[in-house]
């Protein structure tokens, strides 16, 4: 080989050693979905999957999972190694924590994290997080008042010690739940996808003759870097800003954000967001962060990898007390109803800067019916049921295409099936459907949410942790498009219930759950007549709505 030729086959080998490692990173997230009890992790792909440098710096993630999972994670690797130094670790140890603000934002996300030995010598660290149904406390919902009602508490601890189970540690996890099978079977499925990694990674170094990642790593970073930098140079430079009010717990919060694209990258400021609240609704910054920067690399740099060299240039802050970065001991379960608004908080930034490249806002926050209660027969040790049922409604119209429906954006969880919710728990779905009407009116509407009515199978009542928002505030249109018909929770017999706090559906009643649409995009006025009457020949649109908004029968066009 010519010394002209040796640097750019030293490319190609490293190229194609990064695309190893993102596989190798796809083969761990599916070992931990094929093996978890939770149907939230084994049916809907709540997990993130990663493998990390000596330095805690990202330099893969699983394609699969979700932003507020993986974003987080990033960082907590970093928490790790301060209180587990690389020269204390040995082959066959796994750390474990669900601290909050070093980890994904909430009790019931447990992440471990493995070193990862090559030939005796340490490369690497693999880490992994799911969520977990039930960690005990008030459960899964916003009620409490601190994070010390909300669960069990594990602070940074070594869960494997050389191949040994600390076997105290998981007696208290068994001990602190409702579903001591499931949570048992999950910490060790979360540990097991991390040793496949590490076994994964060793074959990949043998096979290409490596016995450090250094190179590689120092590859990835600084090209993904630079391939985010060189989106942002295309953007207009500038500060944007945009509000957003959303329902809150028990009264109305804002949302405030100043986006600075500059040289060295974009900046989002949520200076102006109204303060941190008494219910589990607040956020931590690392959660924060996770979804603004998720947001950002949606529009600016989508077809560029997720690591730590293409989340550089993206950062956040937050004024400490507000409730987008909630100091310990802030009640953090629900996090998610205010994390996931961030894209849209993004977007509204950046549509003024690129308004061809950005979407209108959507339902954005997961719509989980968290549900649990107690069976007429046993099922072993478990006690009862719990369950979160993983739906959501329509995104925002799109700049060249409708809105999605019925779509967990910006989550990316599938959908909980109808059938493995009603085989873990004696509730049945008399109705799931898409919602007519609730897409945004616009040259490209709004998604579709969703119609569910849920009763139980048994002569019993079933709690439901409700976290609901974008009831009072739906989601707006943009560029003259109709906002999203709102959420609403109620029952059958046409009570309305209340879209955040622990309520009891009595025996023989019905939960209903209307999710939001998406808002649309554009003058209505300008959508063209064929897809006008697509709409009302699908059933999307009601008549009456079609002449309302357009003032001529559909079905003629």
């Amino acid at each position: 080989m010519s010394t002209e030729t040796r640097p750019q086959a030293s490319l190609i080998d490293l190229q194609i050693m990064w695309n190893r490692l993102i596989a190798v990173v796809g083969e761990q997230a599916q070992v931990l979905i094929r093996t978890a009890f939770s149907p939230i992790v084994r049916e809907c792909g709540d997990i993130s999957a990663g493998i990390f440098d000596l330095e805690g710096r990202m330099l893969a993630q699983a394609v699969t999972g979700t932003p507020g999972h993986v974003n987080s994670m990033a960082e907590s690797v970093k928490h790790f190694l301060r209180h587990f130094p690389i020269e204390t670790m040995k082959e066959g140890d796994a750390y474990i924590t669900n601290d909050p603000w070093m980890g994904t934002g909430h009790l019931n996300d447990f992440v471990i994290t493995t070193p990862a030995f090559h030939r005796g010598k340490l490369v690497g660290l693999f880490s992994c997080t799911s969520h977990l149904m039930d960690i005990g406390g008030l459960g899964n919902g916003p009620e409490a008042s601190d994070v010390f009602m909300e669960g069990l508490y594990i602070p940074m601890l070594k869960l494997i010690d050389q191949g040994q189970v600390n076997e105290t540690l998981m007696a208290m996890i068994r001990a602190n739940t409702r579903l001591p099978v499931d949570t048992e079977g999950d910490t060790y499925s979360l540990a097991a996808c991390n040793d496949v990694g590490a076994r994964a990674l060793s074959a990949m170094m043998e096979e290409f003759g490596i016995d450090t990642l250094e190179p590689l790593a120092e590859y990835i970073i600084a090209r993904s870097r630079e391939a985010v930098l060189a989106e942002v140079a295309k953007l207009p430079r500038g500060t944007w800003r945009y509000s957003m009010t959303v329902d809150g717990y028990d009264h109305p919060l804002t949302l405030q954000a100043e986006l600075t694209v500059s040289e060295s990258g974009i900046h989002v400021d949520y200076t102006g967001t109204s303060q941190q609240v008494r219910r589990g609704i607040n956020v931590p910054l690392a959660y924060t962060t996770a979804y603004t920067v998720f947001g950002l690399g949606c529009i600016v740099a989508a077809n560029i990898p997720n690591n730590a060299g293409s989340l550089a240039p993206l950062t956040v802050s937050a004024p400490r007390g507000v409730v987008l970065n909630a100091p310990k001991p802030a009640p953090v379960s629900s996090r998610h109803v205010l994390g996931q608004m961030l894209p849209d908080m993004v977007f509204g930034c950046l549509r003024q800067a690129i308004p061809d490249r950005v979407p209108a806002e959507g339902t954005s926050c997961l719509w989980n019916i968290v549900v649990r209660g107690e069976r007429q027969e046993s099922r072993g040790p478990n006690h009862g049921y719990a369950l979160a049922i993983t739906t959501n409604g329509g995104t925002g119209g799109r700049p060249a295409q409708d809105g999605l429906s019925a779509t967990a954006f910006p989550s990316g969880v599938q959908g909980t099936p109808v059938e493995i919710a009603e085989i873990q728990s004696p509730l049945i779905f008399w109705r799931k459907e898409l919602r007519p009407d609730s897409g945004g009116a616009g040259a490209h509407r709004g998604g579709l949410g969703q119609i569910m009515e849920i009763g139980n199978n048994e002569d019993a009542p079933f709690e439901l942790l409700a976290a609901f928002d974008r009831i009072a505030y739906p989601p707006r249109g943009a560029e003259g498009g109709g906002g999203g018909a709102p959420g609403h929770v109620g029952l059958a017999s046409g009570a309305t219930l209340r879209g955040k706090g622990l309520q009891v559906i009595p025996p023989g009643e019905r939960l209903v759950v209307l999710t939001p649409g998406g808002g649309g995009l554009g003058d209505p006025k300008a959508r063209p007549a064929a897809q006008r009457a697509a709409d009302l020949r699908n059933g999307l649109v009601t008549p009456e709505a079609a002449a309302r908004l357009y003032g001529a029968p559909q079905a003629a066009e």
